[in-house]
């Protein structure tokens, strides 16, 4: 049976080309969303640039046929502007406010009812991205799902970058003995990505362990290169932090991702890593530290001062981290040797657009609050010889159109998972403090 979906503003401004992904069913855009997408096209972000490319995708279609009427879409479906069926009546006395999503919920509300009163009429599902939306379209009755064709993955499990095994206890000798692993002899059946971390449990539930990681060539499991090694000060607490630093310091990887909640690290982690590749090793020209800005306006605009300024309030938790690896203990003494050194740079991702960035050790905090777009134009940016970390908590998204599953993060870890040169990992445990981590479990 088909169905009619009427689909909400924030599904079109998330994903501008959605109209295509509902098959041979008919698509309804209320004209309350084309009032919306035409506030948005001012905009000078994705969002401004997304409403644009939907508006001009719709005028296109018009050369089909009349919108108001129906167009055949090259999915098989029929999109329909949505002019009639706005009447408030059904809902004023639930919904006082004829807002924007309320007249939405309208629309839906009234095309269900003309509908029903069909013989063979046709279920209607109203598609949004907003959560309450959803719950206020439940509440009416209505049938409400949420716009998962942009989800990176489908099974709600994001890559973890490591996976436990378990092997006998001689096998983990053996591997202990020759140093290595050889993947098609014993485990042929499993399929491990590149760089991926190999945890080695006895199965009999004995103490005896290991820890490996897959060879970029997929062929071998090898022992942690760098497995104690302390960097800048900072030693490894656990078997995930050790995994970040095997992956940190590796030459042959030129796109790291960690993620975690807060405290596990991956801020100090990679700042250490990063001070030590440039400064101690001279791997790389310069050490850029970059994060994108979302406070609760929209830009830093309305902040007095020059752009470091700026820029501070936001880049706080990197100058924290700085501060403790350079053991600094008084007001300006980090300035005076970032000022010294000249070649360590902190900057909003604002500025990092339209440039080449060759020979630098790249880190990308919060990169779970960029879009696909953003972070493919970023990792677009980085030159020859350059290393780039992008690391946050996809849990914590403040960007209004993105979820664990959709956002620029996920979608580099899930699409770069097979390439060797990538790696990714996943820290579980909190660092910072005790007090940190109850926070992180339990609030």
């Amino acid at each position: 049976m088909k169905k009619i979906y009427v689909l909400d503003t924030n599904v079109l401004l998330q994903d501008p080309r959605a109209l295509f992904a509902f098959e041979d069913n008919e698509i309804i855009i209320p004209a309350v969303v084309l009032e919306e997408i035409d506030a948005k096209k001012r905009y000078t972000d994705e969002i401004g640039k997304n409403a644009r490319y939907v508006a001009k995708l719709i005028d296109s279609l018009r050369s089909h046929g009349q919108l108001h009427s129906g167009i055949k879409l090259e999915s098989g479906g029929n999109l329909r502007v949505e002019l009639n069926h706005r009447s408030f009546n059904k809902m004023q006395d639930i919904f006082l406010d004829a807002s924007n999503d309320n007249r939405i919920l309208a629309v839906a509300m009234n095309l269900r009812e003309e509908e029903e009163a069909k013989p063979d009429g046709c279920p209607v599902i109203i598609v949004s991205k907003d959560a309450l939306v959803r719950v206020k379209a439940d509440a009416l009755g209505l049938q409400a799902e949420d716009f998962l064709s942009d989800r990176v993955i489908q099974d709600d499990e994001l890559y973890k970058g490591y996976v436990n095994v378990s092997i006998s206890q001689e096998i983990i000798g053996y591997f202990y003995k020759e140093g290595r692993l050889s993947v098609h002899d014993y485990f042929p059946r499993n399929a491990f990505y590149p760089h991926q971390f190999i945890i080695f449990r006895d199965e009999c539930g004995s103490s005896s362990s290991a820890l490996g990681k897959v060879n970029g060539e997929g062929t071998w499991i090898e022992p942690l290169y760098h497995d104690e090694q302390m960097v800048w000060g900072i030693r490894p607490r656990n078997a995930q932090q050790k995994m970040a630093i095997e992956l940190l310091l590796n030459e042959r990887i030129s796109l790291i991702t960690m993620t975690g909640k807060a405290g596990t690290g991956k801020t100090l982690l990679s700042l250490a890593c990063g001070l030590h590749l440039k400064e101690d090793e001279g791997k790389f020209h310069k050490l850029l530290v970059a994060k994108p800005v979302v406070p609760v306006g929209k830009d830093i605009g309305y902040l007095p001062g020059e752009k470091e300024e700026k820029l501070r309030p936001w880049m706080q938790p990197i100058y924290d981290n700085l501060e403790y690896l350079f053991n600094t203990k008084q007001n300006g003494d980090l300035d005076r040797i970032l000022s010294g050194m000249g070649n360590i740079q902190v900057e909003a991702l604002t500025y990092i657009r339209g440039r080449s960035i060759p020979e630098q050790y790249i880190i990308v905090d919060e990169a779970q609050n960029l879009t696909k777009h953003e972070v493919k134009t970023i990792l677009t940016r980085v030159g020859e010889g350059s290393k780039i970390v992008l690391m946050g908590d996809p849990d914590q998204i403040d960007h209004p159109y993105l979820d664990k599953y959709n956002n620029g993060l996920s979608y580099v870890v899930e699409r770069f998972k097979e390439q060797k040169v990538s790696g990714h990992i996943h820290l579980e445990k909190g660092e910072r403090s005790h007090i940190a981590q109850l926070a992180a479990d339990l609030l």
